[in-house]
């Protein structure tokens, strides 16, 4: 997966307060990113376009490429800003199983609340933010004694369970109604299915509880021992 150079993009020299008029706020980077956000929160990656971010600023559209090179460039900055994180201060001694789980359910929140991002993440360069997690992650896994040759595998099968929960997660839309129905039809079939019948499989909405739990078995397994 390649990863892109880190801090902001070099801004091109321009007359100051360029592209706003009288009285209206300055077009900046950081409006540009914050605003692109709110369009992919509420319409989704497919709606972005320069034209419609330029609409949403009030602004003209080729205004916009005195900040950002591209729409790509939008897609990476808003990728970034929503996955952003800052470990907090330990008050004691540090302890390498919540520093984990904390960095993951908030990398997973994230994607909740930006349910665009999840599927655009693997599409995308890595940035800051996410590379940082993944430092985190390793230096983490290291603390709890994976070895460096497995540390790879460690670091991606956590990605795939963080990333794979979260899409999960954030596509299934079905009412209780409909799962009760489901439910009641698997129990018709129990026959067939008797143990996800008898774990009540399709009424399970404990969708926060079932990820950690997940994450803790997951951890076990990648630090056997500790």
């Amino acid at each position: 997966m390649p990863v892109r150079p880190s801090g902001a993009p070099a801004r091109r020299s321009r007359k100051p307060g360029a592209g706003a008029a009288a009285g209206e706020q300055p077009l900046s980077l950081e409006r540009i990113v914050a605003t692109a956000v709110e369009l992919l929160d509420s319409h989704g990656a497919d709606s972005l376009s320069m034209r419609r971010l330029a609409d949403r600023l009030g602004a003209g559209a080729m205004s916009l490429y005195w900040h950002v090179d591209n729409k790509e460039q939008v897609f990476d900055l808003a990728l970034d800003a929503v996955l952003a994180y800052a470990p907090p201060t330990p008050a004691g001694p540090r302890d390498w199983r919540a520093d984990a789980v904390l960095m993951l359910e908030d990398w997973r929140a994230a994607m909740l609340r930006h349910p665009w991002s999840a599927a655009l993440l693997p599409r995308r360069a890595l940035g800051p933010s996410m590379l940082g997690r993944l430092e985190l992650l390793s230096q983490t896994l290291s603390r709890a004694g994976v070895a460096d040759a497995d540390l790879n595998v460690a670091i991606w099968s956590v990605w795939n369970y963080v990333m794979g929960a979260t899409i999960t997660r954030g596509s299934f839309d079905r009412s209780a109604d409909d799962l009760a129905a489901a439910q009641q039809q698997l129990a018709e079939l129990s026959g067939r299915y008797p143990t996800i019948d008898r774990s009540r499989l399709l009424l399970d909405s404990d969708w926060d509880g079932a990820f950690r739990k997940g994450l803790d078995l997951l951890l076990d397994g990648l630090t056997p021992g500790r």
